[in-house]
């Protein structure tokens, strides 16, 4: 009964943060319709409302819109994840020998975008038998699905939105920790005129985006604001989805679109007059040489129960996800192959096309801290309710490796 009441808690959390984030909480269409939409066969893009990172899409980038304080607190009194149960080579290159995994079963779980794209080499490991513990995987289209497993203890290590992240420390009081950050920025802005070259030659235009009220919005908005773009200087035009971002874009090359990846590359490959022709990461970077922060689309969190009960397995997923973070960097045509494989994109094109512009990588440490406490200040000083009310504390950053 107490497990039936706790998992009901999880539920009820989960939603409640994920309620108005692109559409019931999802993260943007599943990368994988979005490929196969980007067939020779000229349909028209569109999606299912889901994605996973990508957007939050990631959504990733539309990232998660924190819940009210009386939602998340309601749905977290009694929520506590201290008492859920716990139930060789170099990168690119797979010479390992299959190990004695007599050690802890690892319970990961994961969005349907870039950030299981930095995985799929550590589940081709895992398959073979290859890895220090034994792992197993649960990836799904949406993080309403993913974070009641976590707050249950049916997932030990999951790879969320940065600000997701910062919202369940917040209302569980400190029971997750952040572990790496997976994904960098993936948000581009796309247009066929090229005379587009900074945030400032947005002056005076229309863009078009997802994600109102949510992270790419603030991040959005911060960065227009810091490249001295005043309120009303540029019109932004709010589509529910990605892909009416980019069917908009497919009869208005000329007009200017913000999105995530893979959209990005499959509107770019329907449509020849489309170029990338802002790197959002990059302009935020270019505003942050002195504090050092990032814009982090994802990071990987674990159950603090398990960290405390399990630091051995932690410290050997962190040397394990590292690697297969290099893997999808260094071996794009493999690592396609494996994306395919594990049914994140259908086809190894779009897969190899996408992958150097997922910013996958593997942060962990003191830079860790450095790039999500300084992203997560600008979300906050734009909306507190995007990071769960207040900036976690410095317990949220396990720096142990």
């Amino acid at each position: 009964m107490k497990k039936m009441i706790l998992r009901s808690l999880a539920c009820a959390l989960a939603l409640a943060m994920l309620t108005g984030c692109g559409g019931a909480g999802k993260e943007g269409p599943t990368e994988s319709t979005v490929a196969a939409e980007a067939d020779t066969s000229g349909d028209a893009a569109g999606g299912n409302g889901k994605d996973g990172d990508g957007a939050a899409a990631l959504d990733e980038s539309g990232m998660a819109k924190a819940p009210s304080d009386e939602q998340a607190d309601a749905a977290a009194e009694g929520t506590d994840l201290a008492d859920a149960p716990d139930d060789e080579a170099e990168s690119g290159e797979d010479t390992d020998e299959a190990k004695d995994q007599t050690g802890t079963e690892v319970r990961i779980g994961s969005l349907k975008g870039p950030t299981s794209m930095g995985l799929v080499f550590l589940m081709e490991m895992a398959e073979s038998g290859k890895t220090t513990d034994p792992y197993s995987f649960t990836m799904v289209t949406a993080a309403d699905e993913l974070l009641p497993k976590v707050l249950s203890g049916d997932v030990d290590i999951a790879l969320v939105p940065a600000n997701v992240a910062s919202t369940l420390y917040n209302k569980t009081e400190g029971q997750v920790a952040v572990i790496d950050i997976n994904t960098l920025g993936v948000l581009y802005g796309i247009s066929s005129d090229d005379r587009i070259k900074t945030m400032a030659d947005l002056k005076g235009k229309t863009v078009y985006t997802t994600g109102k009220g949510t992270t790419p919005e603030h991040v959005l908005r911060y960065l227009l604001e810091a490249n001295g773009l005043a309120e009303g200087d540029v019109t932004l035009e709010f589509k529910s989805e990605p892909t009416e971002v980019a069917a908009l874009l497919a009869q208005q090359p000329e007009g200017i679109g913000i999105l995530p990846q893979p959209f990005v590359t499959v509107a770019t490959a329907q449509n020849d007059a489309l170029q990338i022709v802002l790197d959002l990461t990059k302009e935020w970077e270019a505003l942050q040489t002195a504090d050092g922060s990032s814009m982090v689309t994802g990071v990987t969190l674990v159950r603090r129960a398990f960290l405390e009960e399990n630091p051995e397995a932690v410290a050997a997923f962190l040397e394990e996800h590292e690697k297969s973070a290099a893997y999808a960097k260094d071996q794009p045509d493999k690592a396609a192959e494996l994306v395919v494989k594990t049914g994140i994109i259908e086809k190894a094109p779009v897969a190899k096309a996408a992958l150097p512009y997922c910013n996958i990588t593997c942060i962990t440490g003191e830079e860790m801290k450095t790039a999500l406490s300084g992203y997560l200040k600008v979300l906050f000083d734009q909306d507190p309710k995007s990071v769960g009310g207040a900036l976690p504390g410095d317990d949220f950053y396990y720096l142990g490796r």
